[in-house]
């Protein structure tokens, strides 16, 4: 079985493959604190409450845009695991032509993500990450990466209302019955909840404008993608995995190369 990680800001995902179908996926928190043995042992306990157990890993493929805490679990792969992962790195084979000036740049996240939409979905289509940053990637019809767009996550929003002004609340992301609201919690969350609907809506718009495609699909991932949905109706697929799918792919490609 092949373990793919994408270790993000938040949260470090992952899922278990055998013979290209996902057989369990699990989510924890991305700590610097965390040691490899502790890693190792949420992992281990994790994947035996599913049914499955460590030394059923052969191969293990990672995507990271945290480097402080790649060199852990690396070494906790290799102490629990037995396995030495690969990393999604400049080099690495994915078969998808990205036309960024400087492909380097690209996030390997974003990479996995436009690989498994272009295989899975097919273009043209726009993916967008909602997770600590919100991520977008046009993707053409010939499954060419044209580019895209990054702006703060809906998360990061909200908290910069509490850390930057000395009176408004930390509030619950929950989307308020009436934009009309009448107390300061229901305010701010009809403000960032509302306004970031209209800033993922107008960006869409214009992708599709550019694109010249405007019936592209929209491909939606990571965690804040299910509040962003129930109040828009650009998004066509709620993909939860799709990052981890992409990490997959381009595991088996490099292996069979």
């Amino acid at each position: 079985m092949i373990l793919t990680l994408d270790i993000g800001n938040t949260n470090i995902k992952a899922a278990l493959f055998d013979e290209g179908e996902m057989r369990g996926s699990w989510r924890i928190s991305t700590n610097h604190m965390y040691t490899a043995d502790e890693y190792g042992l949420m992992f281990e306990g994790l994947m035996r409450h599913d049914g499955f157990a460590l030394p059923d890993v052969t191969g293990i493929m990672i995507s990271s845009v945290v480097p402080t805490v790649n060199f852990t679990i690396e070494h906790m792969c290799r102490s629990y695991i037995g396995v030495e992962p690969r990393f999604l790195v400049p080099g690495v084979k994915t078969g998808l032509n990205i036309r960024y000036e400087n492909p380097r740049e690209l996030g390997s996240d974003r990479i996995a993500n436009a690989v498994a939409a272009a295989e899975i979905y097919g273009g043209p289509c726009i993916v967008i990450d909602f997770g600590s940053a919100t991520n977008y990637g046009a993707i053409s019809e010939k499954g060419e990466f044209l580019g895209g767009a990054i702006a703060p996550g809906i998360k990061m929003s909200a908290e910069a209302l509490y850390t930057g002004t000395a009176k408004l609340p930390r509030i619950e992301l929950v989307c308020p019955p009436s934009i009309i609201a009448r107390t300061t919690v229901t305010n701010i969350q009809a403000g960032v909840i509302h306004g970031y609907v209209g800033s993922v809506e107008h960006i869409v718009r214009t992708m599709r404008r550019e694109m010249g495609c405007p019936q592209a699909r929209v491909i939606a991932t990571g965690g804040m993608a299910r509040i962003v949905a129930a109040e828009s109706d650009v998004i066509d697929v709620i993909d939860a995995t799709l990052t981890l799918k992409g990490i997959y792919r381009i595991y088996v490609r490099n292996q069979a190369q």
